[in-house]
């Protein structure tokens, strides 16, 4: 992908987290098939992110996420 994905935000897994007013737990993520490789911002550790968009309606997101740790994920967003 290109662009340059920012980290967002490091969550709990199932902590409401919104994004266009969607909290992305309660929806299904499709996966895009594409991926980043990103550092984690706390402790610099190398990781590859695949990302995911949701579509309700007229709405449409896409944010890159995985797991830090377990039940720990950052979340990372395109810039534009």
């Amino acid at each position: 992908m290109s662009g340059i994905w920012k980290h967002k935000a490091t969550i709990i897994d199932g902590q409401t987290f919104k994004l266009k007013e969607l909290n992305i737990w309660d929806y299904q993520w499709e996966d895009t098939g594409n991926s980043i490789q990103i550092k984690d911002p706390m402790y610099g550790k190398d990781y590859k992110l695949n990302i995911y968009r949701i579509v309700k309606e007229n709405i449409k997101i896409q944010f890159a996420a995985g797991e830090f740790s377990n039940c720990v994920w950052g979340i990372y967003l395109e810039s534009t």
